[in-house]
């Protein structure tokens, strides 16, 4: 799971002892688009699904990779809709449902890929079992702990032993759960590392270079100990990113083998990095760099290796109607990958999805609706995407939900 997400340095280079950082803000070029694009085709899994989560593994055991996204599963090569489970709106918007995340893992070691989910009003992390065997057979969920309201949540392997572990993000404290045991019940452990980074957002990544995933916060990073489970993890506030993205990325954009910080401004405009150097004292110093802000609410990133050379790309998009009345709502929905060109140090950016509008949009945000405002076929990014070979050719394709629906782009190569 690490691989997808996150990339720890090629070679580890240790920086100097822990310091205050050093703002900085520099100009940058912001990425521009550029031919020899992958081409993808675009495949309707379900227009009228309004979840903003999905996962992809193969859940009914016949060798194909099926989609998980809200009250459903839908069976591959078809994409037969099998509903398994009731999802309620979240609190008093019933746009929104209280599905904010839906991480395929085998929780209780019964060989079939179950959901590890999250919501914000119920503020619960759970796991939803797979029964197995007949296909519209209900799915159970599991309460797992009540921590704050959640937008999302992924599975990283945090504690570097080989297993996923999950990390939502609260808005109230900065936590992490380790499967500790599948049989004969699962088990789940809690790592409470307290409030004092939490934010609207979270990520991980080697930001020390020391080999070991430290969180990601808005207002700075949690450093992991040598013992993940029982040390006190030590915060450095080093920085303030505002509302950002879920996840935050911590990975080496530009080669110097230090962890830069890449994340999005979910609830305004802008997709930004922060770069890592050492200061004449030793110090970090981050640098605030542009990417991209030509489009809002970017809520989710994601890093997968979509042309299978180099290094992996960062995908992003609208997020359609994060919040129904703030900047850039109504504007088109679009998805997008980049890459950045390490000698030329600037990003290049490449569209997979370009929508239109939503020109005729409610002026009050209650009377707004992704489903009737924009048109039939619009494409954002949700809160979860998921980068994988779906259709066994070798190639990384992708699954984007949202408000407006549930869509598959097929990886086409240049």
């Amino acid at each position: 799971m690490l691989s997808r997400y996150f990339q720890m340095p090629a070679t580890e280079t240790r920086i100097g002892a822990m310091a205050c950082c050093i703002g900085l803000v520099a100009a940058s070029v912001m990425a521009q688009e550029q031919p020899g694009s992958i081409r993808w085709k675009m495949h309707t899994i379900n227009d009228q699904s309004p979840y903003e989560a999905c996962g992809a593994a193969d859940f009914n055991g016949d060798g194909k990779i099926d989609i998980f996204s809200g009250d459903s599963w839908y069976a591959a090569p078809r994409w037969t809709k099998h509903k398994v489970r009731d999802v309620p709106p979240s609190g008093p918007n019933p746009h929104y449902y209280e599905d904010f995340s839906d991480s395929p893992l085998d929780v209780n070691g019964d060989g079939r890929p179950d959901i590890v989910t999250c919501n914000y009003f119920g503020r619960r992390v759970g796991w939803v079992e797979n029964p197995g065997g007949d296909a519209t057979k209900p799915w159970i969920e599991h309460e797992i702990d009540m921590p704050g309201n959640m937008e999302s949540g992924e599975l990283i392997d945090i504690n570097g032993d080989g297993k996923p572990d999950y990390l939502p993000n609260p808005g109230n404290v900065v936590v992490w759960y380790q499967l500790t045991q599948q049989k004969p019940i699962p088990v789940w452990t809690k790592h409470d590392l307290g409030s004092e980074g939490a934010g609207h957002g979270v990520g991980a990544g080697d930001i020390n270079n020391d080999g070991r995933i430290d969180l990601i916060t808005p207002k700075g990073w949690y450093e992991q100990p040598a013992d993940a489970a029982s040390d006190k993890w030590p915060f450095h506030a080093e920085f303030e990113l505002g509302a950002a993205s879920i996840f935050i990325v911590g990975r080496d954009v530009d080669g110097d083998q230090k962890a830069d910080v890449i994340w999005g401004m979910g609830h305004g405009f802008g997709l930004q990095w922060l770069k890592q150097s050492t200061g004449t004292d030793g110090q970090r110093v981050w640098t605030k760099m542009k990417i991209d802000d030509t489009f809002s609410q970017v809520h989710t990133l994601l890093i997968a290796n979509l042309d299978g050379k180099g290094e992996p790309e960062l995908i992003t998009g609208k997020r359609i109607y994060a919040h129904e009345i703030e900047p850039g709502a109504t504007d088109a929905p679009v998805v997008f990958y980049y890459q950045f060109d390490r000698p030329a140090e600037k990003w290049i950016k490449h569209t997979i999805f370009h929508g239109d509008p939503a020109t005729n949009a409610p002026k009050e945000a209650g009377d707004r609706w992704a489903l009737k405002d924009f048109p039939r076929g619009s494409a954002g990014t949700g809160l979860q995407m998921s980068a994988i070979d779906i259709d066994g050719d070798g190639d990384t394709d992708l699954v984007c939900p949202g408000k407006s629906g549930l869509y598959l782009f097929e990886n086409l190569g240049k």
